[in-house]
């Protein structure tokens, strides 16, 4: 992405944080190409975040993601607390929105490791977890964000995103016994 001249990418390698910080005030402004801008570098970040919470309805959880970012640009005070503040949003929109329609999941007999069917078997536990659950698990494992920031995004207590992880990785260990 050329953020105004530099060059930023969001999702994958760190970007130059100061031409993203650019692109943000001139959004804030209301300049309709840096909104346009900003989009295309958050929405791939956005989507990685819904897709393993909100499964099936990860693309509404993303564009309500971006329609709140958008809504409440003006808002935000620091420029630079930008993917932060996007990881929020999008975590709960995903939440909210896997929230709607719960999945209850059956799984067949146990694949083999290197079995092309372990990624299906693993896709089907995470569609049977609850919400928080997942949520909690794209945050350490996708995110890679330590129990501590886990639970601030979160807004739960530390304890709280523990028990979470101990359940989702039973669930886990249950489904390849």
């Amino acid at each position: 992405m050329r953020g105004l001249g530099e060059e930023v990418r969001v999702d994958g390698a760190v970007g130059d944080a100061e031409a993203l910080a650019r692109l943000v005030r001139a959004a804030q402004r209301g300049d309709a190409l840096a909104m346009d801008e900003l989009l295309g570098v958050l929405t791939p970040y956005v989507r990685r975040i819904c897709g393993p919470v909100a499964r099936q309805d990860s693309a509404d959880a993303a564009q309500d993601t971006l329609v709140a970012v958008l809504r409440n640009l003006r808002r935000l005070r620091e420029p630079a607390a930008l993917l932060g503040w996007v990881r929020v949003i999008a975590v709960r929109e995903a939440v909210r929105h896997a929230e709607r329609r719960p999945v209850t999941v059956e799984l067949a007999e146990r694949p083999a490791p290197g079995d092309p069917e372990l990624a299906a078997d693993i896709d089907a536990v995470l569609r049977g977890l609850p919400p928080d659950q997942r949520a909690v698990l794209t945050l350490r494992h996708v995110e890679g964000l330590s129990e501590q920031e886990a639970a601030a995004v979160l807004a739960v207590p530390v304890g709280t995103v523990r028990s979470r992880l101990f359940r989702a990785r039973r669930a886990f260990r249950r489904a390849r016994e």
